[in-house]
């Protein structure tokens, strides 16, 4: 069984989050933090601090598009509450 991940990182740098997907999490990461992906490649360190698997592409998709909405980063804040309770930025 294939799984797609939605992930979210957050930035040791500047304590922002980055909102993706990947069907390989692991190797996905290991890029985010060695820099080899541009649009992150700035804020760098990373910790990965949530992530959703799915059956289907299309599902993580759309899961990624919504947790980068508004409402989806309430929803993600509120879920991680004592996470983010213990993170002093």
């Amino acid at each position: 069984m294939k799984f797609f991940y939605v992930y979210i990182l957050l930035s040791k740098k500047d304590n922002d989050w980055y909102t993706g997907y990947t069907n390989d999490l692991k190797k996905r990461f290991k890029k985010h933090n060695d820099g080899k992906n541009l649009s992150t490649k700035h804020r760098r360190p990373f910790d990965l601090i949530y992530f959703e698997g799915c059956l289907n592409v299309d599902d993580a998709k759309a899961r990624e598009k919504y947790l980068k909405s508004g409402m989806g980063k309430r929803s993600v804040k509120n879920r991680l509450r004592k996470y983010f309770e213990t993170v002093h930025f």
